[in-house]
């Protein structure tokens, strides 16, 4: 194992990355990868990751390809397919070099996982690798007069066998080959049994590794994060230019995210260690494309006082926001409404109602430094807007020292200590000299 240069960079990363393993912990990933993946010459470097995130508590659901393999098989024998809109026409010649190219690639990922990967940071580690016949198919028939014969399509996915093994442990690989219930063999593309049975399962994440996928922005930066009505009208303004594996990705993406998968992950293979670095850094390495609503907004529990007290203690070393314990924090967890992401808490703020004066103190608003800059606040600001008017209150009051024109720019006109409900006014800090901010709240 090499060694680390900078240790207080290992550190700050290790931090950084644990609200993520407790997050993603009994977690189920659908990850699907194509043949050539399986081909490339760093395929054992993923195995170690895929082989990490099941030590990590991940439950994982794998999808091979094997289109490379078939055609090369195809080659040998002097044969050759007809592919249409990345359908293959599967006839009994074709079936026969499909069902042993997809045997050999699936063969040798259970080889790679179950030997424990030898020479890795996973060596030595117990993996149990499973198969079955949980996708059943049925003929994809014909299309604009054209036969498909053998290919075949989704018909089913049996979730319940599939998530007995995943309790179990068991990390459960699928080939894009099903079974009919006839018996007969029918050629699948890896994506349909992806997506259709991460659909399925409910799955957390769906994540999709792959050569050369990429959304990019107008001026070619990587997009980096985007939701599911973004991801629609971006494949409908760019479907001509991008290329076939991005428009395949991003296509099976939509479907699942469509379905009620929350988080879907095109990741390029060519990236060292892709699937860490997109799964436990705050920012990625692909593109992840989630529901509208990303960011969950909810009301505090007592467990979420670390992840408050993180967010809160530089503004309040700063002398941003006033000095909180955590045994106040404790005692007005109630008080605290907090956004995560990930089950990772990026921002809170704190109400109190004064019924009687009509007032709601909005206290104790911060942003995780790293998600600033895309109206978070704003957004935090609303809920407690919303909540004050559950209470009949259409006053906000603030004080602050340090952020007036935040509250400025959003409607907040600056007061008076005497404007303060009273039990406020016994308490207010004359040596911190705030300034107090109150805003009508439209109706």
């Amino acid at each position: 194992m090499p060694e680390i240069d900078n240790q207080n960079q290992f550190v700050k990363w290790f931090r950084y990355s644990s609200p993520y393993i407790n997050a993603h912990r009994g977690k189920t990933f659908v990850i699907l990868f194509d043949g050539d993946t399986v081909n490339a010459p760093d395929f054992a470097n993923i195995i170690h990751d895929i082989a990490l995130l099941n030590s990590l508590g991940i439950k994982l659901v794998l999808v091979h390809g094997a289109r490379p393999q078939i055609n090369a098989l195809l080659a040998s024998k002097n044969r050759r397919s007809e592919i249409i809109n990345h359908i293959r026409i599967t006839d009994e010649h074709t079936l026969a070099c499909v069902k042993q190219a997809v045997g050999s690639v699936k063969m040798e990922i259970e080889a790679m996982l179950s030997m424990g990967v030898a020479n890795s940071p996973m060596a030595g580690a117990k993996l149990r690798v499973v198969s079955g016949n949980y996708v059943m198919a049925k003929p994809y028939g014909i299309h604009n007069g054209i036969d498909y014969c053998f290919t075949g399509e989704v018909r089913r996915v049996d979730a319940q066998a599939i998530n007995k093994q995943l309790d179990d442990n068991a990390i459960v690989l699928l080939s894009p080959t099903a079974y009919s219930p006839t018996g007969e063999i029918f050629s699948l593309t890896a994506e349909a049994v992806a997506t259709r049975t991460a659909i399925a399962l409910n799955a957390d994440k769906f994540i999709h590794l792959s050569e050369n996928i990429h959304l990019l922005d107008a001026e070619q930066k990587p997009i980096r994060q985007i939701t599911l009505s973004q991801a629609k009208k971006y494949l409908t303004e760019h479907a001509e230019e991008m290329n076939e594996n991005t428009k395949i990705s991003l296509k099976s993406c939509i479907s699942v995210c469509s379905e009620g998968v929350t988080r879907a992950h095109m990741l390029d293979r060519h990236t060292a260690g892709a699937l860490l670095l997109e799964l436990f850094s705050r920012n990625g390495i692909g593109t992840l494309i989630t529901e509208d609503n990303y960011d969950l907004i909810r009301q505090a529990r007592i467990d979420d006082i670390g992840g408050i007290f993180e967010i809160i203690e530089p503004l309040e070393r700063d002398g941003i926001l006033v000095r909180r314990s955590r045994e106040i924090l404790e005692m007005e967890i109630e008080h605290f409404t907090i956004m995560e992401r990930d089950g990772m808490i990026i921002a809170c703020a704190a109400s109190t109602f004064y019924p009687d004066e009509n007032l709601t103190e909005l206290g104790c608003l911060a942003v995780h430094p790293d998600f600033r800059y895309e109206k978070r606040g704003d957004s935090l600001l609303t809920v407690i807007e919303k909540q004050s008017l559950r209470h009949h209150i259409t006053r906000l009051f603030v004080l602050t020292s340090q952020t007036s024109h935040w509250f400025l720019e959003r409607g907040f006109k600056q007061a008076k200590i005497e404007n303060l409900p009273l039990k406020k006014q016994r308490l207010y800090n004359y040596q911190r000299n705030s300034r107090v901010f109150i805003k009508p709240i439209n109706l």
